[in-house]
């Protein structure tokens, strides 16, 4: 596969029906969803939740999560988009921030599981390895698109890039890190992880002294601690444009939020038990 990656010049148009154009990225974000559902609906059905549910649901945050994705990578260009507004709607040019989809799916979730009365922790530690395996498929869309790649190596698994695609400063480089494949692998890993959790919290394996509310927690947050840890590091070799504060990147300040929002949050709820007694009720 290394070599195929360093020899293959990627093009983001999949097949073309004269002024139609399929892409690659299209292809690869679909692909991604109908994987997730069939995770999900699998699970679901170990935890005897209405299957027609999940699917009515499944349509409201695959809306809901590339919106809120694509506005939270429109919020990260907004110089580029004030300049080119009609851009905002190409979607499938590229451009779907990760972290605005899981805001904006956890908003979802929140809302759905009090409208169909489930535990609002379930139903996240459900959808989520489904989340998990969508990215790791959906990031070979950036490859074709060869776009959010890395700084210039020579590795033997660099990927050309062709010129008009590059960055300035790095124009004159011919290969780049892969950082598509670093994340699609790290998500593949969170993916095994949290199917791994279900299968224990399924047999009864970890909840046997703990709430099971506590144990979708733990699916939840070792979900956005795995992630974030995984982006934040990515984000020191990646070179696309996107704010700094502080001399981190914008998706690293994120992600630093998040991880130290979910362990406080998981530490501080496993030690109130009362609020567990009101969790297992939300």
């Amino acid at each position: 596969m290394f070599n195929f990656l360093h020899a293959y010049n990627p093009t983001p148009i999949l097949i073309s029906f004269g002024p139609i154009n399929v892409y690659w990225y299209g292809m690869f974000i679909v692909t991604g969803i109908l994987v997730a559902i069939l995770v999900i609906l699998k699970l679901a059905g170990y935890y005897k939740i209405d299957k027609g549910i999940i699917i009515d649901s499944a349509f409201y945050l695959i809306i809901g999560g590339i919106i809120g994705a694509r506005l939270f990578h429109v919020l990260l260009e907004f110089r580029y988009y004030l300049e080119h507004p009609l851009n905002i709607l190409m979607v499938w040019q590229g451009g779907l921030a990760i972290h605005g989809a899981i805001i904006s799916g956890l908003a979802l979730v929140w809302y759905l599981t009090k409208k169909n009365n489930i535990n609002f922790w379930l139903y996240s530690a459900i959808f989520l390895p489904g989340l998990a395996i969508a990215q790791a498929i959906g990031r070979w869309g950036n490859y074709f698109n060869q776009e959010l790649f890395g700084r210039s190596t020579n590795l033997p698994w660099g990927i050309p890039i062709q010129p008009a695609n590059r960055i300035l400063d790095y124009y004159n480089s011919n290969f780049f890190q892969p950082t598509f494949l670093y994340e699609s692998l790290g998500n593949l890993i969170i993916f095994i992880t949290l199917l791994i959790l279900h299968y224990l919290i399924i047999k009864k394996i970890i909840c046997q002294k703990n709430s099971p509310v506590m144990c979708y927690m733990l699916c939840v947050m070792t979900y956005l601690i795995m992630y974030s840890v995984l982006r934040f590091f990515l984000e020191f070799v990646r070179i696309d444009k996107t704010p700094e504060v502080f001399g981190l990147r914008f998706p690293q300040i994120t992600s630093l939020i998040i991880i130290s929002g979910a362990l406080l949050i998981y530490i501080y709820l496993k030690r109130t038990k009362p609020l567990l007694d009101k969790l297992n009720n939300l």
